[in-house]
């Protein structure tokens, strides 16, 4: 059988290493021409916009899916009709535009940070009286790893805001005094079976994931897994989703969900008995699902930037490196390592002595 995936980085590759043994084929649509997946199958070098392209790949392929959340509605409208397309077209555009998302979040009972919408300058004044200080100003769409975000701390930061987010239209969220961050991992096949992997607590830093450690046994695992079921089953997903979180006390906040495999859940690859990407493609080819069991005690340690020497990383047993083939750049996620051991107190000391290591 053969994928088609819009998008060519690092999660498009990861996918194809995931199902090169279980003897799919991919095809990568990416307007890039040095697309990190292109090795691995292969690269219609065109835009999204590009309606010749994406006929002939709907004509070649099972099944599409995406890498990343924002593929413009008009690709999907192409594609539509013409070849299945998981996870299906509303997940996305919700996952767009932060107030549907939070909006729907609203509707299902998953809580959220207290949010307005922000149309304009005179507005967004008024959500800082409604919601208080401090808060958050985010564009409702294109903002990722921090990106297209201004933290107001005064009222008189209103137009120095507004200003830094390109005036454009935008949500205001109450700024939440979490003590961890989370994400849940879940897979949904095309007849409705559900699992869930463990949840992952996750650090960033300047808006991008650095560290993301898997938590079993964790008491608000069965909380996690209520609120990505209600997600999941009103948008009749199919594939991997995450939903990222904010713990306050013991109660968990909605941030937002992501339509795709996710970074935070790349700890499974060995991790698990079954990776995220494996189960994605499981789920969109209306395959049986893998367990999500985890397999040792695990982490993730992202590589922003740059790579350090191989050698350095794999130093440390139980340590896999996973080089994305990228050019490096300052803010670039390049590659990671995953480390797996028997007991989470000799994984953490690994953890620790890989991020010195890298800094």
């Amino acid at each position: 059988m053969r994928v088609g995936i819009l998008g060519g980085g690092q999660l498009a590759r990861m996918l194809a290493l995931a199902g090169r043994p279980l003897g799919l084929d991919f095809e990568f649509l990416c307007p890039a021409p040095d697309a990190c997946a292109a090795p691995l199958g292969h690269h219609r070098h065109a835009g999204f916009h590009d309606e010749d392209a994406l006929r002939a790949l709907a004509a070649s392929v099972d099944v599409v899916t995406y890498e990343f959340e924002n593929v413009p509605a008009e690709t999907v409208a192409v594609l539509e009709g013409r070849v299945p397309v998981y996870p299906p077209p509303p997940a996305l555009a919700h996952a767009q535009d932060r107030l549907r998302e939070k909006t729907l979040f609203r509707e299902l009972d998953i809580p959220t940070p207290a949010f307005a919408p922000v149309d304009d300058l005179a507005q967004l004044r008024a959500a800082i009286e409604d919601i208080g200080l401090p808060a958050v100003l985010k564009t409702r769409t294109e903002g990722y790893d921090g990106k297209g975000q201004f933290v107001l701390r005064e009222a008189g930061q209103a137009e120095a805001a507004w200003a830094a987010i390109g005036e454009v239209p935008a949500i205001l969220e109450a700024f939440v005094d979490y003590s961890r961050e989370l994400s849940i991992l879940a897979v949904r096949g095309r007849d409705g079976e559900i699992r869930h992997y463990p949840l992952s607590e996750n650090t960033h830093e300047r808006g991008i994931l650095r560290l993301s450690v898997a938590r079993p046994g964790e008491a608000l695992q069965s909380r996690a897994e209520e609120l990505v079921r209600r997600l999941l089953e009103r948008l009749d997903y199919v594939g991997v989703i995450a939903l990222e979180l904010f713990q306050v006390g013991d109660a968990l906040l909605a941030n937002e969900f992501a339509p795709r495999v996710h970074n935070s859940g790349h700890w499974t690859i060995e991790g698990a008995e079954i990776s995220q990407f494996e189960n994605h493609l499981r789920a969109v080819l209306g395959w049986p699902l893998g367990s999500t069991d985890p397999v040792g005690f695990a982490a993730m340690v992202n590589f922003i930037g740059h790579l350090p020497p191989a050698e350095a990383v794999l130093a440390l047993p139980h340590t896999h490196l996973h080089d994305y083939g990228k050019t490096p750049r300052e803010g670039r996620k390049v590659g990671h390592a995953t480390v797996r051991y028997p007991d989470a107190a000799t994984r953490d000391r690994a953890v620790s002595i890989l991020r010195e290591r890298i800094a």
